[in-house]
C-alpha cells in the first residue's frame, strides 16, 4: 500500500510517497529513522549595537515676533551624518511573532553644513533619543518589523558674532515628542545581526527668547527623517540558532565569516591640575587657578575582504568632552584623546574609510591576527601594499610598540609621537591621501601623500598644497631581543605665514596686531623636517624607546602642535615579576624646543596653534610622565597617570604644572 508523508519545517513542507510492501515481503522488524526536524532561528534575548546613517529635516524658523522683512531668517535644517548606540530585548513567540523594546541615542556630525551658514543665530540638534516598541514576524534569519514610541532630545541656538559664524553665546532647550518607523534585520554570522531602518522623529516645538540679543524669538521644531544601518550583538550564552518546542533538535548557527570583522573600543580620560604660578595669562594659556576636564570616545571598526588582497575598512567614532582649557596651553599636550575644541555632547565622525590592496611577491608567509583595521589570514612577508582613503598618518608612520597609543600607553603628545612632525590632519587628527609600502623580512620602506588643512587649526582639508613623508624601517635583534629603527623625512605645503615676515611688518608699524597681521599674509609656504624613532626589547617584559624630531621652524605650525625640535624616550615594564602579567608600568620624558623665529613671534604676543601667553620668558618645555595600567580582564584596563610639565608653553614665568589623570579603556 501507499501513504502520503508530510515533513514540516519552518519554511516549507515536503510531500513524499512512501511505499509499504506486504508483510510477507519484509522483515517483521523494520529499522526506524529519527524524524527530520529543522532548527529555527531564535530572536529572543538582549542585544547591544551601533548604527550610522543619514538624517534630514527642519529644525524650525523665526518666532512670531514682529520684525522687519529683512530680519526674517530661513528655517534651519539638519542634513548629514547621524548615528549612535542602541540596546534592546526581543521575545520570539511560538507563532514566530517577535516583540521587542529598544532604546537608542542618535548624535549629529559636527560638520553639519546648514548650521554653519553665516547668520545672526543658528540652531542645531545636539542629540535625539528614543524608547520604542518593536513588532515583527520572523522568517528564519530575517525579521521585518515596525517600530514606534517616545522620542526626546536637546537643541542648541548659537548667538553669533558679526561674522555670522563665531558663537558669542548659546542657549539649550529640551524637546519631547514621538517616533515611528520600520526596518528589516538579518542574522549575518555568530551572534551578529545587521539591520536597515527608517525612522521619523517629531520633537515638540520650543521657542527661544532672544530679546537680550535684540533678535526675534526662534521656534525650534525638529522634524527629522533618518535612514540608518546598524549592527547588533546578542548577549549571553544562548546561541542564536536554538532548539524550540516545535523543533527540538540541535543545529549549526551561521558561522562568522573570515571575510569580515567587527571590533570596538571606548576610552574615558579625566584630567586635572591644581593652581599654578601664573603672573599673567594670554589667550592660549592654561588658567592659573587649576582645572579639570574629561574626554570620551567610542569607536567601531568594520572590515570587509572585497577580493584577493583587497580590504575595505570603516571607522565611525563618537567623541565628547574637552581637553584642559579646550586643548590649549601646552605644546606637549597632556591628553592624546583630546580633540582641538571639543564638544558638550557626543559628535559622530567617519574617522577612517579606506581601501587597502596587498600585492604578494611570493615566498615565505606570515599569519595576520584578527584585529581593528586588520582581517585575519595569511600574507606574503615580501609584499607591496597600497592604501587610499581617510586615516590617521600615525596608522602607518612613526609607530612604536611602547609609546604610540594614548588609549593604552603614554598620553602626552610629545611622548607618543614625534613632536616636531607637523603631520597633516584636521582637528581630530585625520587626513585623506594614499600610502604605499614595500615590506621585506628585515626592513620596510613606506611613503605617503596627503591633504592638508586649509589654514592652521582648520577642520577643512584641501588639495591646495599637500603633505608628503617617506619612512625607512629597519628590523634587527640584539642578543635575540627584537628592535626597530624608523627614519622619516617629511614636507608640507600649506596656507601659513612666515614668522619673520609678520615680525617685520609689526616692527615697521607697532600699532598693528601681530595675530591679525599673520592671518593676513598667509599663502602657500613649505615646512620640512625629519624624525628618528627607536624601540628595543631588553627582555620579554622590558622595552625602551626613544625619538628625536626637527622641523625648520620658519612658518606657522599647520596641524599638530607648537614644537620645532623634540627628544623623548622612556621604558615600559610588564608586570610578570610581581604576578600581574598584563599590567604595565611606563616612565617617559620629553624636551621640546622652538626655533628662534617661533620664540620671537610668541614673545611679541603671537598666538600659536595651542599656545600663546601674550609674552614669553623662553625656556625649553620639559615633561615627565609615569603611568600604571592595571588590567581588569581580557577586554578592559584602568590606568593612573602623572605628568610633570616644567615651563609650560616654553614660559619660565609660569608653572610648573602637575597633571593627574585616570583612564578607563575597554575594547573587543
Amino acid at each position: 500500500m501507499k501513504r502520503i508523508c508530510i515533513i514540516g519545517s519552518t519554511t516549507s513542507a515536503i510531500l513524499a510517497t512512501c511505499s509499504v510492501a506486504a508483510a510477507g515481503d519484509l522483515p517483521t522488524t523494520l529499522p526506524t529513522k529519527a524524524p527530520v526536524r529543522a532548527a529555527i532561528y531564535d530572536w529572543t534575548g538582549f542585544y547591544v549595537g551601533g548604527q550610522v546613517g543619514y538624517g534630514q529635516g527642519d529644525l524650525g524658523g523665526p518666532g512670531t515676533n514682529s520684525v522687519p522683512e529683512q530680519a526674517v531668517f530661513f528655517p534651519h535644517s539638519l542634513t548629514g551624518l547621524i548615528g549612535g548606540l542602541q540596546a534592546g530585548y526581543n521575545l520570539q513567540l511560538p507563532n514566530r511573532v517577535v516583540l521587542g523594546l529598544e532604546l537608542d541615542a542618535l548624535f549629529t556630525s559636527p560638520r553639519d553644513l546648514p548650521k554653519l551658514d553665516p547668520a545672526p543665530f543658528n540652531s542645531t540638534l545636539e542629540y535625539a533619543a528614543t524608547a520604542r516598541g518593536r513588532i515583527g514576524y520572523a522568517f528564519g534569519t530575517m525579521l521585518p518589523y515596525v517600530t514606534g514610541g517616545l522620542a526626546w532630545g536637546q537643541s542648541r541656538v548659537n548667538i553669533n558674532a558679526s561674522d555670522g559664524v563665531t558663537p558669542l553665546s548659546s542657549q539649550f532647550l529640551p524637546h519631547v515628542g514621538w517616533t515611528a518607523g520600520l526596518g528589516i534585520e538579518k542574522a549575518v554570522g555568530g551572534n551578529w545581526t545587521a539591520k536597515v531602518e527608517y525612522d521619523y522623529i517629531d520633537l515638540a516645538r520650543r521657542t527661544y527668547g532672544l530679546g537680550d540679543a535684540m533678535l526675534p524669538g526662534l521656534n525650534v521644531d525638529p522634524k527629522i527623517h533618518v535612514i540608518k544601518v546598524g549592527l547588533n550583538y546578542k548577549l549571553g550564552e544562548t546561541p542564536l540558532w536554538a532548539p524550540s518546542a516545535t523543533s527540538p533538535v540541535n543545529a549549526m548557527q551561521i558561522p562568522e565569516s573570515p571575510d569580515w570583522n567587527v571590533h570596538g573600543q571606548t576610552t574615558l580620560i579625566t584630567q586635572g591640575y591644581p593652581r599654578i604660578r601664573s603672573p599673567y595669562e594670554g589667550a592660549n594659556s592654561l588658567p592659573g587657578g587649576g582645572q579639570g576636564r574629561e574626554t570620551l570616545t567610542a569607536d567601531a571598526f568594520l572590515g570587509w575582504r572585497l577580493w584577493e588582497g583587497g580590504e575595505l575598512y570603516f571607522n565611525p567614532e563618537l567623541a565628547q568632552g574637552f581637553g584642559l582649557n579646550t586643548t590649549l596651553g601646552l605644546a606637549g599636550f597632556s591628553n592624546g584623546e583630546a580633540q582641538k575644541g571639543g564638544t558638550d555632547f557626543p559628535k559622530l565622525r567617519p574617522q577612517r574609510y579606506l581601501i587597502r590592496q596587498t600585492f604578494g611577491l611570493g615566498g615565505e608567509q606570515e599569519e595576520v591576527a584578527d584585529g581593528p583595521l586588520q582581517l585575519a589570514g595569511k600574507r606574503d612577508i615580501d609584499r607591496v601594499t597600497l592604501t587610499v582613503g581617510r586615516f590617521a598618518i600615525g596608522d602607518f608612520f612613526d609607530g612604536n610598540s611602547y609609546a604610540k597609543d594614548p588609549r593604552a600607553d603614554f598620553m602626552n603628545w610629545a611622548i607618543w609621537s614625534s613632536g616636531a612632525y607637523d603631520f597633516p590632519a584636521d582637528l581630530p587628527g585625520f587626513t585623506r591621501g594614499a600610502v604605499v609600502e614595500l615590506n621585506r623580512k628585515e626592513w620596510a620602506v613606506r611613503a605617503g601623500l596627503f591633504q592638508v588643512p586649509s589654514a592652521p587649526n582648520s577642520d577643512v582639508l584641501t588639495s591646495r598644497g599637500g603633505g608628503a613623508v617617506v619612512e625607512l624601517e629597519e628590523r634587527y635583534a640584539i642578543q635575540d631581543q627584537p628592535g626597530k629603527l624608523r627614519l622619516g623625512v617629511f614636507g608640507n605645503q600649506g596656507n601659513t605665514a612666515s614668522y619673520r615676515d609678520a615680525l617685520a611688518i609689526v616692527a615697521a608699524d607697532p600699532s598693528l596686531d601681530i595675530n591679525a597681521t599673520t592671518a593676513g599674509i598667509r599663502h602657500t609656504l613649505p615646512k620640512y623636517g625629519f624624525y628618528a624613532n627607536m624601540e628595543q626589547a631588553i627582555t620579554q617584559d622590558v622595552g625602551i624607546f626613544a625619538r628625536a624630531s626637527w622641523n625648520d621652524g620658519q612658518t606657522e605650525i599647520l596641524s599638530f602642535t607648537d614644537i620645532d625640535r623634540s627628544v623623548s624616550g622612556g621604558i615600559s615594564i610588564k608586570g610578570s615579576s610581581w604576578g600581574r602579567t598584563n599590567d604595565t608600568i611606563g616612565i617617559g620624558g620629553a624636551i621640546n624646543g622652538l626655533s628662534s623665529a617661533h620664540r620671537d613671534f610668541l614673545a611679541a604676543g603671537g598666538i600659536g596653534l595651542l599656545i600663546g601667553d601674550g609674552q614669553l620668558n623662553y625656556r625649553e618645555e620639559k615633561i615627565l610622565e609615569a603611568y600604571y595600567a592595571y588590567n581588569l580582564n581580557r577586554w578592559s584596563t584602568l590606568t593612573f597617570d602623572y605628568q610633570f610639565i616644567a615651563n609650560p608653553s616654553y614660559n619660565a614665568d609660569r608653572g610648573p604644572v602637575s597633571v593627574l589623570s585616570a583612564r578607563a579603556h575597554a575594547e573587543f
